[in-house]
């Protein structure tokens, strides 16, 4: 490919450390041209394979041509009503599709946001509404985005949450099974106990929050026993689970969702990232009954559960059907 005319990747790092907040960091100095299913091209016209995949949100690759095409269709058609004043088709459809997709033998619905910690957020507060508790538990390690109420349930300081409080109240952290660390299951669920006991009582936990695999805490999966337990316990107090599969759902464990391969269901499930292959759109999936807690006027967003976002999500599916992309997956780690 040749390079463009009077582009480095040099003069734009400098051109970008004049005019971008150093705060906004950056994991390689190239600057892209283009991009085609794993691979991209900077401006110097040199061609790499893409390992980082957009953070995770490209398991369709670049500019896959369904998808593409199902966004060029949709922006000649409309780019914008807001769904709480002129619905849409699509949202509708992409609803269904990802209540028959989730986990868990119960009627579900969704609702559309427009990032990943849009969708953490909400969860919460339709937790919130269902209980009428305030408290969250999440885990040391986990990683829920970068906004106030994200930031007080992620389990990680440094680069986060540094300069940033005081956090939300009424969170807590306990401790993630990690065998590595030498955090067994029993540890972690006594850690839970001892929050009842010196923290919070149970009563008033609305919701645990918990990553299926960490993402930013390492890449470690949560043992299902370990998830067992913690639905036992949730079952005894009237406590409430969320899966964040904002990083493990698309695809990238396997399954649709990574909480599929759970022992039991979640009760709300947060999306985001590859399940619109770059555009952005997230949701919450989860039980009818909690879903349906708050009131109308209480969820939603100018831009959340966009047209296009809906459009490229549902062409995601398809692609994930048509090119069997889970049968695949799983295919490659058996024969690895």
């Amino acid at each position: 490919m040749q390079r463009e005319p009077h582009l480095s990747n040099a003069a734009l790092m400098a051109r970008r450390s004049a005019a971008v907040a150093r705060g906004v960091g950056q994991a390689h100095e190239i600057f892209v041209s283009r991009a085609a299913n794993a691979e991209l091209w900077d401006v110097e016209g040199r061609r790499y394979i893409d390992f980082a995949g957009g953070i995770a949100v490209l398991n369709t690759g670049h500019c896959h041509p369904e998808i593409s095409a199902a966004v060029k269709a949709q922006v000649d058609l409309y780019s914008h009503t807001c769904f709480q004043v002129v619905a849409y088709e699509p949202y509708v459809e992409l609803a269904e599709r990802l209540n028959a997709l989730a986990p868990g033998a119960f009627a579900k619905k969704s609702i559309f946001l427009s990032t990943g910690a849009e969708a953490v957020e909400n969860a919460v507060k339709i937790a919130r509404a269902h209980t009428r508790r305030p408290g969250v538990i999440a885990f040391t390690g986990g990683y829920h985005g970068r906004t106030m109420m994200t930031l007080g349930l992620t389990g990680k300081v440094a680069p986060y949450k540094i300069g940033f409080g005081p956090f939300p109240g009424e969170v807590f952290h306990a401790l993630y099974p990690n065998a590595l660390h030498g955090v067994s299951v029993d540890d972690a669920l006594h850690s839970v106990e001892l929050l009842f006991k010196n923290d919070i009582e149970p009563e008033r936990v609305a919701a645990f929050i918990l990553e299926p695999v960490q993402g930013e805490g390492g890449f470690y999966v949560a043992p299902n026993d370990f998830i067992e337990g913690l639905r036992a316990l949730a079952d005894r107090h009237g406590i409430l689970i969320i899966a964040d599969e904002v990083q493990t759902g698309a695809g990238r464990t396997g399954t649709w969702f990574a909480s599929e391969q759970w022992p039991v269901a979640p009760d709300l499930i947060t999306t985001a990232k590859s399940m619109a292959g770059g555009f952005p759109i997230s949701g919450v999936v989860g039980r009818a009954e909690v879903m349906d807690a708050p009131a109308p006027g209480g969820l939603g967003g100018t831009y959340a559960g966009s047209p296009i976002g809906c459009a490229a999500a549902l062409a995601v599916l398809k692609v994930f059907d048509d090119e069997q992309l889970l049968a695949r997956s799983r295919w490659g780690c058996r024969h690895r």
